[in-house]
């Protein structure tokens, strides 16, 4: 076991036995640390519908509000879970480590067995900043509104999340010329998907309005991939250039 000053943790065991396990587990979350399990297990999950995955190596995460995170080898989402305020108990059952995660309101438990456990590590953490968010969507949708010339001279910002039956625009406006213009916002590079996106909401939208006049399709991105600029070209639709502040 490798000890540092308490503010520096992480404390670790490796290959430990089912009982040590148990009582590092035990006090780490008595100390109010996020703790991580590396091993061989199976998980089981019973409340509002009924799990098993079979023995695999897996990495455990617990964390000092009560969550329970199981990752797997690929993707980035737990393949199993247990929200914040949970309770969690550690045990040894038939010379294997268990780390039950229970909730009560709805009744849930999960329960994780570890036949074989590699590397068990402890971390106090200290972390009071907020996320800083910047480069948004709802950024970029406000760099428009302060200055709706960036999409084009003349542009006039109607409305905001005008809904259609394909769903919400970004930005409902009018050209120079009184065209109507509907505007599709991509905070990141964007492909063919962003394109199909905004050709439903003009062609929702001309239905809605039941006119022949002539809708707008724009997609505001930082940039677009090759055949998204060829969609473009293909649908009628037209592109503008620009990024969030």
């Amino acid at each position: 076991m490798t000890t540092t000053d308490e503010d520096t943790t992480p404390r670790t065991l490796t290959a430990p036995t089912a009982t040590a396990a148990r009582d590092f587990l035990r006090a780490a979350i008595e100390r109010g640390e996020l703790v991580t399990v590396f091993g061989r297990c199976t998980v089981e999950y019973d409340g509002r519908a009924s799990s098993y995955l079979g023995p695999g190596d897996r990495h455990v995460m617990l964390k000092p509000d009560g969550s329970l995170l199981v990752h797997t080898a690929t993707g980035q989402k737990p393949v199993n879970w247990q929200p914040p305020g949970c309770t969690h108990e550690p045990s040894v059952c038939d010379d294997s480590l268990q780390i039950r995660s229970l909730r009560t309101t709805p009744a849930e438990e999960l329960s994780v067995t570890f036949e074989a456990v590699e590397q068990l590590s402890a971390f106090s953490l200290s972390d009071e900043s907020d996320l800083d968010v910047s480069g948004t969507e709802a950024d970029l949708k406000q760099r428009i509104l302060d200055d709706p010339s960036l999409i084009e001279p003349g542009f006039q910002p109607l409305a905001t999340e005008r809904e259609t039956p394909a769903g919400a625009v970004d930005i409902f406006g009018r050209a120079a010329d009184g065209t109507t213009v509907v505007v599709e916002l991509k905070r990141r590079r964007v492909g063919p998907d962003a394109v199909g996106q905004l050709a439903r909401y003009v062609d929702a939208l001309r239905r809605d309005l039941h006119t022949d006049a002539t809708i707008r399709g724009i997609l505001v991105a930082p940039s677009v991939t090759d055949r998204a600029r060829d969609l473009l070209d293909e649908n009628g639709l037209e592109f503008v250039a620009l990024e969030p502040e």
